[in-house]
């Protein structure tokens, strides 16, 4: 089991925990993280779920995932790296772009506290250093290819934010 910590609207810790699955309460809230990552050629680490995901398989995407219980934000982050793409990323090197309240995500209650990260990082990729097996592959692309898989369905639609982020302009 998952467990999550809650937090107000505004990010105030609550002191209650939350089991992943079960519906969460109104005017409670958890953090989930997205994760980009450029290199020196200004290229990005994009994901493509592996098919047994339930939800959006095979479609591609950036390291994200739920804040568990007792991590802050930054810790999730860095935490959701190494288990999908097996990266070890320095803390220190994020930079928190922008934070968003989602209270609906395609008409469902969704209720989360999104933070999109940024990290530079210019080694090799492999796979087999991930914990989970929730990513098919991995692909450096540039801002012009993510935009293609976008523009052909193959992008998971929340992550439009991408093409209007200032620091994710490259």
């Amino acid at each position: 089991m998952e467990y999550w910590d809650l937090y107000t609207e505004d990010r105030k810790y609550t002191g209650e925990t939350h089991i992943r699955g079960e519906e969460l309460p109104d005017n409670r809230y958890h953090l989930v993280v997205h994760v980009w990552i450029r290199n020196r050629r200004g290229e990005y680490l994009i994901s493509q779920r592996d098919a047994s995901r339930p939800s959006f398989p095979l479609m591609w995407e950036t390291v994200g995932g739920s804040v568990v219980k007792g991590e802050n934000s930054l810790q999730g982050a860095v935490r959701e790296v190494k288990e999908e793409v097996g990266l070890d990323l320095d803390a220190s090197s994020g930079k928190l772009l922008f934070s968003k309240v989602r209270k609906t995500l395609n008409g469902r209650k969704f209720n989360d506290i999104l933070d999109v990260w940024l990290f530079e990082y210019n080694g090799e990729v492999d796979l087999s250093a991930s914990t989970t097996e929730e990513v098919a592959q991995t692909c450096w692309m540039t801002r012009k290819q993510i935009r293609d898989l976008f523009d052909r369905g193959l992008l998971v639609d929340s992550l439009s934010y991408f093409f209007d982020c200032p620091g994710l302009a490259g």
